[in-house]
């Protein structure tokens, strides 16, 4: 059932968005949603068929705090699909091949103290598998949920998180797949009145990863902070893209992503989305995105982009800067006795340290600070010579 017009949109809010996977047309690789995407390398995932599935995922956890359940929901639960809507091919072929939907649900006025974790592992990258997550945060709830990733596996999934009226949800995802894996994924958030969300995406591993995030407002008050941080190591593709629909008034987002490439062919890509509707009055929202080239032959592509219906916003703005390693802090560290291995270990760390800083674990945030030093102690190609950053080069060019 397709439920929106396939009419060529005017906006990213009127795209096609669909169920049936045939509904939407076999991707080229041209499309601008998928021009950086390298479609082969997602091994069947835009054109296989989801009753063909031979990949397994499975799903473990501990034990549950108080207030938290996980069970399984069958497609003909009316949660399944009430919260996200596909709005490419891959996203539908995997709401029609997961069957099940895996449901965490967290009762109304929970105040849950501590990380309720969960893993999602695969034991090989050979034939398709496909996931659905639901996620309902209770009224005037609040929880910390960890969703990590590990193992291999060619993946598509979909994520439906739903956080009701007052509530508070801390959404840590980790994507430390091992270096054969394959994932797709779309993560919808939908917030209630005065509802806050804040998602912490990690992505290190995998040999290609697309993760697509989309957040719905449906009363006013909801804040959505959606910070990121990624890693890429040579040959690895490691995606990111953001859907912020402001379509309701006195709402708030910031979106903040940092990531670090070294290695030859190492290629990330962040597009950052963020509509205001003519009805979104008083929205106040922000998205930056900084990348570290660590070495010759990395690339890192990012997009900012902004579309704004109406002028009475409390404020609105983006921020988009790569640029390489700055030779002039590492000298300021070795003129003070450092050894050059450490500056650059505190450099990358410290660039890192404020969307690490954002998870609420202590031993995940100690964990993924070591395993950023050893990914960085791993890089086997010097340092490319510094550059000026994106934003830098503009001011100079107007000045």
């Amino acid at each position: 059932m397709t439920t929106q017009a396939s009419a060529p949109p005017s906006t990213k809010s009127q795209a096609l968005r669909s169920y049936d996977v045939a509904d939407f047309p076999a991707l080229t690789g041209l499309e601008e949603e998928w021009r950086f995407t390298p479609l082969k390398r997602l091994r069947g995932l835009v054109d296989g068929d989801a009753q063909a599935a031979t990949g397994v995922v499975r799903h473990e956890h501990g034990d549950l705090p108080a207030g938290v359940t996980v069970s399984r929901a069958g497609a003909d639960d009316p949660r399944v699909g009430s919260v996200l809507t596909p709005v490419d091919r891959v996203s539908a072929l995997a709401y029609g091949g997961a069957g099940q939907a895996l449901l965490v649900e967290v009762a109304r006025e929970a105040v849950v103290a501590e990380p309720v974790r969960l893993r999602v592992v695969g034991d090989s990258a050979e034939g398709l598998a496909f996931g659905h997550t639901f996620v309902e945060v209770g009224r005037f709830a609040e929880v910390t949920l960890v969703l990590e990733h590990a193992g291999s596996a060619t993946l598509a999934d979909n994520v439906e998180v739903s956080v009701a009226d007052g509530a508070k949800l801390t959404l840590v995802t980790v994507a430390d797949w091992a270096a054969d894996a394959v994932q797709a994924q779309h993560l919808k958030i939908r917030l209630g009145r005065d509802a806050k969300a804040v998602h912490v995406q990690v992505t290190l591993g995998g040999d290609l990863v697309r993760q697509y995030t989309s957040v719905e407002y449906t009363g006013r008050g909801g804040e959505a902070e959606l910070y990121g941080l990624y890693f890429a190591d040579g040959g690895q593709h490691l995606e990111h893209r953001q859907l912020v629909d402001h379509n309701v008034p006195d709402c708030r987002s910031y979106v903040g992503y940092r990531g670090a490439l070294q290695g030859a062919d190492a290629h990330t890509v962040w597009v950052g989305d963020v509509l205001i509707g003519a009805g979104a009055t008083g929205t106040e929202t922000y998205e930056i995105n900084r990348n570290l080239l660590l070495s010759d032959g990395a690339r890192a592509d990012s997009v900012p982009n902004l579309e704004i219906e109406t002028g009475e916003i409390a404020g609105a703005g983006h921020a988009s800067a790569t640029g390489r390693f700055d030779d002039e802090q590492l000298f300021y560290l070795m003129a003070r006795g450092i050894p050059e291995s450490e500056a650059r270990r505190l450099v990358v760390r410290g660039f890192f340290a404020e969307m690490i800083n954002k998870i609420p674990v202590e031993e995940l945030r100690d964990r993924l600070g070591d395993a950023i030093e050893a990914r960085l102690a791993s890089g086997r190609s010097e340092l490319a010579s510094p550059a000026l950053a994106s934003e830098d080069v503009a001011a100079k060019a107007g000045s």
